[in-house]
C-alpha cells in the first residue's frame, strides 16, 4: 500500500512522495500503544514522585512531537548526505561517547553515566551512535564490498571502530547497547563481504572478551545469577523481575484491563521504561501480547523485504542501512521482551516505539524516517533503472 503526496520534492525529476504504508502503519500503531501505555504504567509512580499522574504521559507526548520532526528529517534528506559524511557521524559518536563520561558534564543515574542533560531534556548518547555506526559502516562496505575478504588490512581497521565504540560504551556502562551495536556490526561485516575466517576470528575474541567482562564485573556476575534463579535473593537482585513474572502471571489469557495492573503500584520498578512490556503483558494478556508481536514481526519483515528489494538493485548503500536498521530495532525488541519474560538477563535496553524515553523515540523514528526514504526512492522510475552510489 502506498501513499501519495502530491507536493513537490527539491528534485526536479520527481514530482511525488510516496510513503509505504506497509511500514509506516506498523509503527503508528507502536507508537499508539506506547503512549496509551506509558500514561498507564507511570500514574502512580508520577503522583508518587512528583505529585503530577500525567507527568510522563505529557513529556512522552512532547517526545512524540519532536520525534516526528526527526522522521520527517530521516525522510526528507537525501541518503547521500548521511552517506557522504559518514566518518564524520563516526568521529562525532566517539566525541559523545568521551564527554558523556566526563563528570560534570555526563549524567549519572542509577550507577550509569549514559546521558547528556540540556534544557530540561536528557540525550542517551548510545542511542546516536547506534544510527551514526550503521549509517558509516553501510557507506564504507559499499565502497569495499568486492574486495573485504582479502584486504586484512581494512578488515582490522573496521575492527578497530567496533572495540574503540564497545570499550567506551562498557565505561558507561551500558553492556546491552554494546552487544547489540557489536552483533549487528559483525553481522553487516559478514553480510558485507568478510571471508568466513575473518569473521570466525572475531567471533572466538568476542566470547572471550564477554567471558572476561562477566568475571570481572560482579554485578554482571550478579545478574546472571538473577536470571538463572530471581528466587534466591527475591527482596533485592531478583527483586524485579520477580515482580515482572507476576505480572505476566495476572494477564492470564485476556488480561486484568487497561488500567488495572496491580505491578505498576510501586511494585515494579521502571514500569513505564524497561518494563513497559510486562504491565502490558498485565493489562492485555497473552492475546495482547500476541499482538503487539505481531506489529513488530510486521514491522521487521517489511524492512527486510525492503532491504532485499535493494539487493536486486544493487544498491548496496540502501541495502546495508535497511538491514543494519532491521536488526537493530529486531535485536534491541527481542532484548527487551526476553528480559521481562525473564528469558534473558537484566539489561537497561528499552522497548522500541513503546517505553518511555525520548533519545529511544527520537532515533528509532529517525531510522523510520530514513528507510521511508528508500522505500520511495524506490518507487521512483529513474531508481529503477540506475545503480546509486552514494558514498564519496
Amino acid at each position: 500500500m502506498q501513499l501519495v503526496l502530491p507536493f513537490k520534492q527539491l528534485s526536479l525529476s520527481q514530482t511525488q512522495w510516496h510513503l509505504d504504508m506497509r511500514l509506516l502503519l506498523p509503527v503508528l500503531a507502536l507508537l499508539s500503544i506506547g503512549l496509551i501505555m506509558v500514561a498507564s504504567a507511570s500514574f502512580s509512580f508520577a503522583e508518587h514522585r512528583l505529585g503530577d499522574q500525567l507527568f510522563f504521559f505529557k513529556r512522552h507526548l512532547a517526545y512524540l512531537l519532536i520525534a516526528a520532526g526527526a522522521m520527517a528529517v530521516g525522510f526528507f534528506v537525501s541518503p547521500s548526505v548521511w552517506a557522504n559524511y559518514g566518518r564524520l557521524w563516526i568521529l562525532l559518536a566517539v566525541f559523545l561517547l568521551i564527554i558523556v563520561l566526563i563528570p560534570g558534564i555526563g549524567r549519572e543515574v542509577n550507577g550509569s553515566r549514559r546521558w547528556l542533560a540540556f534544557a530540561g531534556f536528557t540525550l542517551q548518547v548510545s542511542e546516536l551512535v547506534k544510527v551514526a555506526t550503521v549509517v558509516f559502516l553501510a557507506a564504507h562496505l559499499e565502497k569495499h564490498r568486492d574486495t573485504l575478504s582479502d584486504d586484512w588490512r581494512e578488515f582490522f581497521k573496521l575492527i578497530a571502530v567496533i572495540v574503540v565504540l564497545s570499550i567506551l560504551l562498557l565505561m558507561e556502562p551500558d553492556f546491552g547497547s554494546a552487544v547489540t551495536l557489536s552483533c549487528t556490526f559483525m553481522a553487516l561485516l559478514f553480510l558485507g563481504g568478510s571471508h568466513i575466517r575473518q569473521f570466525s576470528l572475531v567471533f572466538a575474541a568476542g566470547l572471550l572478551a564477554i567471558g572476561a567482562l562477566a568475571y570481572t564485573a560482579p554485578y554482571r556476575l550478579e545478574r546472571l545469577a538473577t536470571y538463572l534463579d530471581p528466587w534466591a535473593d527475591p527482596f533485592n537482585a531478583g527483586y524485579q523481575l520477580i515482580q515482572s513474572l507476576i505480572a505476566f502471571g495476572r494477564g492470564e489469557w485476556f488480561g486484568v484491563g487497561l488500567g488495572q495492573s496491580v505491578q505498576k503500584m510501586l511494585y515494579l520498578p521502571e514500569a513505564h521504561t524497561d518494563f513497559v512490556f510486562a504491565i502490558f503483558a498485565e493489562e492485555f494478556g497473552f492475546v495482547g501480547v500476541l499482538c503487539l508481536m505481531s506489529l513488530y514481526v510486521l514491522l521487521i519483515l517489511r524492512v527486510l523485504q525492503l532491504g532485499k528489494l535493494a539487493i536486486g538493485r544493487k544498491n548496496w548503500y540502501a541495502a546495508f542501512v535497511l538491514i543494519g536498521f532491521g536488526l537493530l530495532l529486531s535485536g534491541q525488541t527481542f532484548i527487551n521482551l526476553g528480559v521481562n519474560a525473564g528469558l534473558l538477563p537484566t539489561k537497561g535496553l528499552t522497548l522500541p516505539f513503546v517505553s518511555y524515553g525520548g533519545s529511544s523515540l527520537l532515533v528509532c523514528c529517525a531510522m523510520i524516517g530514513m528507510m521511508l526514504r528508500f522505500a520511495h526512492e524506490f518507487q521512483s522510475p529513474a531508481a529503477a533503472v540506475r545503480r546509486p552510489r552514494y558514498g564519496k
